[in-house]
This record gives C-alpha cells, structure tokens and sequence, in this order.
C-alpha cells in the first residue's frame, strides 16, 4: 500500500502516476463558475460518458432512415440489441453470457425474479434481507410476503449489527441461520449496503445459505461496476442490479439480472412470461403453446428500449476495455487515500461508518454526521461539491476510479475541514 501524504502535490503526483487518469476525460464533469465540481455521487448517479450521445444518435439516425426496418437493418439491428450487451455484462459479473440479460428497471426484475425463486411453504415462508436494506427492497420483500399470505414481522428475518456495533458481521449472520435456517426459503442481501457501503462476503453468504437449502439473490445496485464479482463461480442463484449508478447508464437506466445456468433450463420454476422470453426462433409467428428460451433471456416480458441501452453500450464498452480488475485496484487505492484525509482532520463532528477494510467495501465512504446536521452536507455543496444527504444523518461519498481523481479527493478534504471549522469551532 503507497504511503501516503496529505499535501496537494501528493494528489497531483498519484494522479500523474495514474494509468487510468486519462478516463476522467472521456466523462463529463458538471462545472461551477470555477471549474470542474467534486463530484462524488457516482454511487447515486454516474456521469455520462463522452461517446454516449454519439452512441444514441446513431439509433435516432437509423430509425430516421429506416423506420421499422431498423429492426432487422439498423447498423446494430433492435431484435438482438441486448444480446450486443451479453458478453460484457457477464464479464462485469463473472458469469456466463448465457446467465445475464438487460432488462426493465431494478425493483421490477426483483418482483420478477421473487415469482421464481421466493416460492414459501408451510415450513420455509422466510425471507432474510440486511438490516438498512434499500428502501424499495424492503418494500419489494413486504410485499412478496403479503402477495403469499404471510406477515411481514414473522415471515422477513433481519440480519441486524450485535449490540454496540455499527455494522451486521458474518458470525451474526451464522447464528441468524443456526435459528431459522429450516424456515428460510431465500436470502436476498444488498451485495454492498447503499447507506453504510459495507460490501459483504457474497462468496460465504451463498455458501453458508445453501448448506440450509435456500435459495440467494442480490441486490447488486452499489456492487456491480465497483467491485469484482464471480456470480457463476459463486453458485449464486439470482441477482439483479441497476445501470444509472456506477454503471453511468443514464438517469432511470436500464437494469440487469443474472439467473445462474443451473436454473437456466428449470421450466417448472413459476415465473411471468412475455413474448421476448419466447423461442426467438418462432417469436414473430405467433405461435402457441409458449416455448420459453433458456438462460436468463427466458425471465423477459418485452421487447427492449433501445435508447437507454444505446447508453448503456457506451459505457459497457469502457468497462471492457480496462477490466474490473484494473478498476477495482484505483478503487482500493483512491478509497483508502481520501479516508486517511478525513482521518486527518483535527476536529470531530463526523465519523466513518464505512468498514476500514478495502475488502468490506467498494468506492464509497458514509460520513455520519454528529446530532445530523445537515447543515454540514448543504454547506460543501455551496463550495462545488456534489456528494448526497441520507437519513437521518449520514453524508455519502463516492470516489469512482473512473473519473475521479487523487486530487478531487484532497479538494473534498479540504472543503471538509474548513466547513467543520467554520460551522463548530465556536461549539
């Protein structure tokens, strides 16, 4: 690990250093009168890359020239488009291109993908979800559990931090099953926790849940494009993930789902069918009965906007081209740098609720704020910094290796310290 330095030289020589600076140029950075902004949202929203326009007017021109025929003519034709998404996507997962497939928005794969693999009887009715689950996971799992007769406060088991802790850890989570494992029919867990960051042992969680016979998904929002991942190698059983994130697919992007190839051909599983999960051999004759396709692509309803994976592509194309392995190194590095800044500053009023280990975390750090006040977060953004305001009391903050740098890490710290200065030092 690089020794580091708190001077702005130090930043600026790492940024040199960088094999990888040169991508901070492919992205549009949101400017201020001065310059550039601090932009350390990417876990929120991504940047949009600087090919992406370029990517999308090409299917405006085709569908300008083309019309209909774009789906069979355009220069990447509409019927397969998510197929051009396939190999990349299951490079970004660790999975076979087979597994994966891009489609709808997160929450509605999540209920799709619930139909096949949430399926309670007498004995298993539980679902196991983290302690500061996203919001609309919670919701998502309420009502799958309702949707099937059962109560919420008995049937969804919470992976909660012990007592004192900040933070749920995996002997918490062994204990959990030790108690209700022959009760749980599936375990769905945020692959990195989207208030905390605290990136979890997905490798551990599938494997400890399947010695109980239950069925694992993730929620995979904060997780895919931020950390490496080997979902096939895993045994996973499902997952899905959003686009707009770290992903930079644009605002409302399209989301992905992984079905793990020994599920791929399992007909009987309950799920919701649509045309684009027919035999694409046939789909356009109409045919009856339905012919489901294997793989992932037989969890599709319908034919996919073309638009928002124009985006996506633009992207995706990026992601190929370094590798996570590459990304995930800066990450470390660049995460690590800007919390030991932080770690620096004299006065209190904030804490990291993050996990110090690189390997519980990805490119994010939650700054809990002392009584929540808020005024801290609204004070850094008046100084060009854009990051975002959880409640009740956290400020996220997400260096993406992308397109942030040594330096916009030591200008956050800065800022940082001269607001809590400013707003507590007569406290």
């Amino acid at each position: 690990m690089t020794q580091f330095l708190r001077h702005r030289s130090f930043a600026v020589e790492m940024d040199k250093k960088d094999p990888l600076a040169e991508y901070r140029n492919r992205f549009y950075i949101p400017q201020t009168e001065d310059g550039d902004t601090i932009y350390l949202c990417g876990n929120s929203l991504g940047l949009q890359p600087d090919h992406a326009s370029a990517y999308v007017m090409q299917e405006l021109e085709d569908w300008q020239k083309l019309g209909v025929e774009g789906h069979i003519h355009a220069r990447h034709p509409w019927l397969p488009y998510h197929e051009f998404l396939a190999e990349n996507t299951a490079r970004l997962v660790g999975a076979l291109p087979s597994e994966v497939v891009v489609m709808n928005s997160l929450t509605v794969n999540l209920h799709l993908l619930l139909v096949s693999f949430y399926r309670p009887n007498k004995q298993r009715y539980k679902i196991l979800i983290e302690a500061d689950a996203f919001p609309s996971d919670r919701y998502a799992v309420s009502s799958q559990v309702k949707f099937h007769g059962h109560n919420p406060n008995d049937a969804i088991v919470v992976w909660k931090p012990r007592g004192g802790e900040k933070l749920p850890d995996m002997q918490r989570f062994k204990e959990l099953l030790e108690r209700h494992g022959d009760s749980i029919a599936t375990i769905l867990v945020g692959g990195v926790n989207y208030y905390t960051g605290q990136l979890f042992d997905l490798e551990e969680i599938t494997k400890l849940g399947h010695e109980y016979g239950i069925n694992i998904g993730f929620d995979l929002a904060h997780a895919a494009g931020n950390v490496v991942l080997n979902l096939h190698d895993w045994q996973v059983d499902f997952a899905c993930w959003c686009s707009y994130k770290y992903l930079n697919a644009g605002p409302g992007g399209l989301s992905g789902i992984f079905v793990h190839e020994k599920h791929g051909k399992s007909f009987d599983l309950p799920r919701f069918a649509g045309w684009w999960s027919h035999n694409n051999k046939n789909r356009f004759e109409m045919v009856h009965p339905y012919d489901p396709l294997t793989g992932a692509e037989g969890w599709q309803l319908s034919n996919p906007p073309i638009l928002p994976l124009a985006t996506l592509r633009a992207s995706m194309d990026l992601f190929d081209e370094i590798g996570m392995p590459k990304l995930r190194a800066k990450s470390v590095q660049l995460t690590s740098y800007l919390e030991f800044l932080i770690k620096g500053i004299p006065e209190g009023h904030i804490e990291i609720i993050t996990p110090t280990d690189p390997e519980q975390r990805g490119a994010q750090l939650s700054l809990a704020v002392h009584d929540a006040d808020k005024r801290l977060h609204e004070a850094i953004a008046k100084r060009g910094v854009i990051s975002d305001w959880r409640e009740p009391d956290v400020i996220r903050i997400a260096p993406v290796p992308l397109y942030n740098s040594f330096e916009d890490c030591w200008r956050f710290a800065e800022i940082l310290k001269e607001e809590i200065h400013r707003l507590y030092s007569n406290n």
